[in-house]
């Protein structure tokens, strides 16, 4: 029987993206039960026993940066993210390494980009097989690093959206013509040039959930204001899932221009409930959204508008249109990621 340990060090914060990674994996792990493979969980004392009594958990320690646990009782070591400094101490154990995205190539230039490309050289080549969450991905790993032979496995992310029938309108809602996106409010995410949407309909708001404490946020409710459209934007901060669902389910749209997305995880939540989702063509969203999306080819506002004035007149003509979203929604389950990830160590 192999025995397999997974590296969850970034339970330390289960509702980040990468911790509610870890949390919707090991959950599955739970449920899947497999019976040929022996699973240990390296995570924070405070998390022992999360998955359940019948696991192993080793307690994460911030020494192992520098010094690596002694590994050698392990077939396999997979290391759930790329930026992880927690690494097999036994060259006998296999390292599988997964890679989410590679943002700090635009988010750094120069030296600072250069030694962030060295560190992850050096964990790719030590492993046995990386794993990406999407042919995007797996297209700037391969431009970016030398893979030599390793093998290059593309395990997309699940839907992690929590349905909830009960949830209530949320308190800052007070109109009911309104868009809906998600995330961090950051230049990457691009929400700006949503504006021109708020300015050709005076009727319609846009909500954007997420931390929005930057200067990039601040910086568009400045320009809203002064284009005539501050009371159509709202920025509620983060939310709770019962909000979250509450929104999606309740949208006219969602919306998302995002410039780079290693999967782009709220698009599946969105098609999952048969919404029209509108998104910038870029990164691995065309992937991730596939037919049943619309997109922006660029951000001009007239094509802004453009776009999504056709889309929502074609999404309203075409009664199997939101049947068809969710349809393509259900490739993405956190059951089929784990079945993969299972089958791979089988594999290695």
């Amino acid at each position: 029987m192999k025995r397999v340990l997974v590296e969850m060090e970034k339970l330390k914060n289960p509702n980040s993206g990468l911790g509610q990674f870890c949390l919707n994996i090991g959950q599955q792990f739970q449920a899947l039960h497999p019976a040929n493979l022996e699973l240990d969980f390296y995570l924070p004392e405070f998390q022992k026993n999360i998955f359940g009594s019948r696991f192993n958990y080793i307690k994460h320690i911030a020494f192992h940066k520098l010094v690596p646990p002694d590994s050698s009782e392990y077939d396999i070591w997979h290391c759930l993210h790329q930026d992880s400094h927690y690494l097999p101490g036994s060259k006998k154990t296999k390292l599988i390494l997964t890679i989410h995205d590679l943002n700090f190539l635009e988010k750094y230039k120069g030296s600072k980009q250069k030694r962030r490309l060295n560190s992850l050289q050096k964990k790719v080549n030590k492993a046995a097989a990386i794993t990406v969450i999407s042919k995007f991905t797996e297209i700037i790993v391969r431009e970016n690093l030398k893979l030599n032979n390793t093998p290059v496995y593309i395990i997309n992310n699940g839907n992690s959206l929590k349905i909830m029938e009960d949830a209530v309108k949320p308190d800052f809602i007070s109109f009911d013509n309104f868009i809906f996106s998600i995330g961090i409010i950051s230049e990457r995410k691009n929400f700006h040039t949503l504006l021109p949407l708020l300015q050709n309909n005076k009727l319609l708001h846009l909500v954007i959930a997420g931390s929005n404490s930057s200067d990039y946020a601040k910086q568009i409710l400045k320009t809203a204001d002064k284009t005539g459209v501050g009371g159509q934007i709202h920025f509620p901060g983060t939310i709770d899932d019962p909000a979250k669902y509450w929104l999606y389910k309740n949208c006219k749209a969602f919306v998302f221009p995002s410039l780079a997305e290693g999967f782009g995880l709220p698009v599946v939540e969105a098609m999952s409930l048969g919404k029209p989702v509108f998104l910038s063509d870029l990164t691995s969203l065309p992937e991730i959204g596939g037919v049943e999306a619309y997109y922006w080819k660029n951000f001009d506002p007239l094509h802004i508008i453009e776009v999504f004035e056709n889309g929502m007149l074609n999404f309203d003509a075409d009664s199997e249109k939101p049947s068809r979203s969710i349809n393509w929604a259900k490739q993405f389950s956190w059951e089929n990621s784990a079945k993969a990830y299972l089958d791979l160590y089988e594999k290695v």
